[in-house]
């Protein structure tokens, strides 16, 4: 579901009642007379809706973690705040960029649309920028050449299992962060799409190598063996990006997530 394309539909409604309330119908009615129902709910529900509009398009927006691709930086049930802005202003619904602010760096967390499916919501790290050589072979990710070094982290206890999963240190650029590595998991891709830009990759049992091409991201989970992303359905495109997670909000279960991540 567009919720985008629905808040952009009502805030039209809301706001040609709106209109034609002050600017036609109000000066028409005579002195004591009724507002029409139909006239005075639209009018009364539009700044509303223009605010949540605006809000929710340009500057901040909330999502909720539906898998745990992310973990352990980010667990199902979390609700999220997403900057909008960070990655330049996008007009609303079409998602086109018209002013440039900043670029994503290695290591933020983005939510953008799949490519796939671009009314789907995902939300991964960024590994790699364009141009880039990323690889991951035998469980290690290289970029450019340069190994990124994991340091032992401690177990990782799974809540909702109760099993453990090793868990390391990673840093991407400046942000250094938890990832988690099976070590009975396989090394090599497991599911892998036709998509864009295919050639650019090349599968082996061990991992893969992929040069990210122009204009495109490439993204993974922090939950490694756990997480479909660029390794099996390709590259971001630049327009499919949707903002920055910095916040988490709430989470039903564990009060205690509250601003556990920024």
């Amino acid at each position: 579901m567009n919720f985008a394309l629905i808040l952009f539909v009502l805030l039209l409604v809301s706001g040609v009642l709106w209109g034609i309330d002050h600017f036609v119908a109000s000066k028409r009615r005579s002195i004591g007379s009724k507002t029409p129902w139909w006239v005075e709910y639209g009018a009364s529900f539009f700044p509303v809706i223009l605010v949540v509009f605006c809000l929710r398009s340009f500057v901040v927006e909330p999502f909720k973690i539906p898998s745990g691709s992310m973990i352990p930086t980010l667990l199902v049930g979390d609700f999220i705040l997403v900057n909008k802005w960070t990655y330049g202003i996008r007009l609303p619904v079409i998602n086109k960029k018209i002013i440039d602010v900043n670029q994503p760096q290695r290591g933020d967390v983005m939510v953008f649309r799949f490519p796939a499916d671009p009314s789907l919501d995902y939300i991964k790290r960024v590994v790699g920028l364009p141009g880039d050589k990323v690889e991951y072979v035998d469980k290690k990710l290289t970029i450019n050449g340069v190994e990124m070094v994991q340091s032992p982290a401690g177990d990782y206890l799974h809540p909702d299992r109760l099993y453990y999963s090793p868990s390391f240190t990673e840093k991407l650029g400046k942000v250094e962060h938890r990832i988690i590595v099976e070590n009975d998991a396989p090394a090599g891709v497991s599911q892998i799409t036709r998509y864009p830009f295919r050639e650019n990759c090349t599968y082996t049992t061990r991992g893969f190598t992929c040069t990210v091409p122009a204009g495109h991201y490439f993204m993974m989970g922090d939950n490694r063996d756990g997480s479909f992303d660029s390794r099996g359905w390709g590259f971001v495109p630049e327009q499919n990006i949707v903002g920055k997670a910095f916040f988490i909000w709430f989470n039903f279960s564990d009060l205690q997530r509250i601003g556990s991540f920024h």
